[in-house]
């Protein structure tokens, strides 16, 4: 009888704090499967809440991934941006020809057909000069009037021939350069769509971020408690022990000294109790140093490291019943969740806007400065007038006919703005009802934290007394082993109540987004 209550007693304490110590620990991460005689015979570190919490942002390694996430999303937004600014781009080149770039002039024919030129008969002065006939004749020159009949010449029809002609048109050497710039003026709406994805999205990883900060704040905080809780279910599992070791001297005494109540089973059985919780706290003490092991895990540190808090006990989560309504509200404006989707909102409205950029003409503004060498050579196309210069144009396309897929981009863009606008009030809805969930078991735990206090204390008192009964065998073994257990039931229940609170209230701030302790009334002592 008095075997089977002890054991069921010490059942029931285990569930209530041995085993959360345990859950604890694991919850730490890479702790869990580190090698127990390091983790033992590491140093520990005392440290306060805050400390940690500062080790953790600098330390953990998931706060530097999600700021990259955040330095990616505004670089694909400053490159949205760069559609705004005329592109500008500086082309050279240099190639050397297998040979001379030519042009070949095929031969031809030039066919000529007969005709007859009629030369229509006239007069003209003919000047003779002095001597012309021998000396002294004429002595001078003389200026005299010739008549010419009119006559008519006729010729054959005949082809000319043309020779092919191989004509050089650049040199093998050539060198260019040119710098060409285009500047889209009209886009029908396109570049401001990218803009506010990408804006979008940008926001969307900064409440990423924000998260992840609170994610990292509240697995330290239940890390952190976690850890006080287990050092105190261990400092109750020791007290228990030194009072079951005294108990068990005081058995021992009374059935070899007096000849009352107490015999050896009784004695034997609290023996088997004794050693049975002596075991029980040995994985207590594993269990405190491995939620100091987690608890360094979750500040960022080394495997091998152990942080011991300072605190010693677990103060009382403040509580307010009459706060839910605003807490509601400011997850609104605080909560990552809900900021992430308001800027997936406004990310899907930047994609409905570029889908409808379909529908509209684009224009653009071009030109161009171009020079080029061709190693001194002046023919062909290698003229000064080619070599060097300039253009300036307007480009404009225009869509006619795409078989309906801007439509359908857009109705695709549309459907998911739409989705998205539905997801808000499922969140709407989910965040009053996951806020008002956790502020209810703040009521509960703080309920039960003042109930197990009570019940703490009147199990102690109870203690005592059976204690002092039982030195003069006014009542039995079995009802002073269970006062015992009992006390340590009611104070792991009582931490873990407490604990309960602090973890809440932890998860209370991660689902709003803020410190919610100030909003809380409540001193918290």
């Amino acid at each position: 009888m008095l075997f089977s209550t002890v054991r069921i007693c010490l059942r029931r304490s285990t569930v209530a704090g041995l085993v959360l110590a345990t859950g604890l620990s694991a919850a730490g991460g890479d702790a869990k499967d580190a090698d127990e005689a390091a983790i033992l015979s590491a140093p520990s570190t005392v440290r306060n809440l805050d400390q940690c919490l500062r080790l953790a942002f600098e330390n953990n390694r998931r706060r530097p991934a999600s700021r990259f996430e955040v330095a990616l999303a505004e670089a694909q937004h400053r490159q949205a941006l760069a559609g705004y600014w005329p592109q500008v781009n500086l082309k050279a080149a240099y190639q050397l020809l297998d040979q001379p770039l030519n042009f070949i002039f095929p031969s031809t024919n030039m066919p000529i057909p007969a005709q007859t030129v009629n030369i229509p008969g006239g007069a003209a002065l003919v000047t003779i000069p002095a001597n012309a006939f021998g000396p002294g004749f004429p002595p001078a020159a003389l200026q005299m009037p010739v008549a010419f009949p009119g006559q008519s010449v006729t010729t054959a029809a005949q082809n000319f021939i043309i020779p092919e002609q191989n004509i050089k048109v650049l040199d093998r050497n050539l060198a260019t350069g040119s710098l060409d710039m285009k500047w889209l003026v009209f886009d029908g709406g396109m570049r401001k769509g990218l803009g506010e994805q990408s804006n979008g999205y940008v926001e969307m990883m900064r409440a990423d971020a924000d998260r992840t900060d609170l994610e990292v704040a509240d697995q330290v905080r239940r890390m952190y408690w976690g850890a006080v809780l287990a050092r105190q279910v261990e400092r109750v599992g020791k007290d228990t022990l030194a009072r079951m070791e005294v108990t068990l001297q005081l058995t021992e005494s009374l059935y070899k000294n007096s000849a009352g109540k107490v015999s050896k089973t009784d004695y034997l059985d609290t023996e088997v109790m004794v050693e049975s919780l002596r075991s029980m706290v040995a994985t207590l003490e594993k269990n405190a140093l491995m939620a100091q092991a987690a608890l360094a895990n979750s500040a960022g540190l080394a495997w091998n490291a152990n942080i011991q808090p300072e605190d010693t006990g677990i103060p009382v989560s403040p509580y307010a019943g009459d706060d839910l309504d605003r807490l509601v509200a400011a997850s609104y404006q605080f909560s990552p969740d809900w900021k992430k989707l308001e800027a997936a909102i406004r990310a899907a409205e930047g994609s409905v806007a570029t889908a409808r950029s379909g529908y509209y003409p684009k224009l653009a503004l071009t030109g161009e400065l171009h020079d080029w060498w061709n190693q001194g050579f002046d023919g062909g196309m290698s003229t000064p007038q080619n070599r060097r210069g300039w253009s300036v144009g307007v480009g404009i396309e225009v869509p006619l006919f795409d078989g309906m897929l801007t439509r359908n981009k857009v109705s695709e863009a549309l459907a998911r703005l739409n989705q998205l606008k539905q997801n808000r009030f499922l969140l709407r809805e989910g965040l009053g009802l996951q806020i008002k969930d956790l502020f209810l078991g703040l009521s509960e735990a703080a309920k039960a934290t003042e109930a197990s206090g009570r019940a703490m204390q009147s199990a102690a008192e109870s203690r005592d007394l059976n204690e002092r009964a039982y030195q003069n065998e006014l009542v039995e073994t079995e009802k002073v082993i269970r006062a015992q257990l009992l006390e340590a039931l009611m104070s792991a229940q009582h931490f873990k109540a407490r604990f309960d609170s602090m973890a809440l209230l932890s998860q209370l701030n991660l689902v709003v987004g803020k410190e919610v302790r100030r909003d809380l009334k409540g001193d918290g002592k």
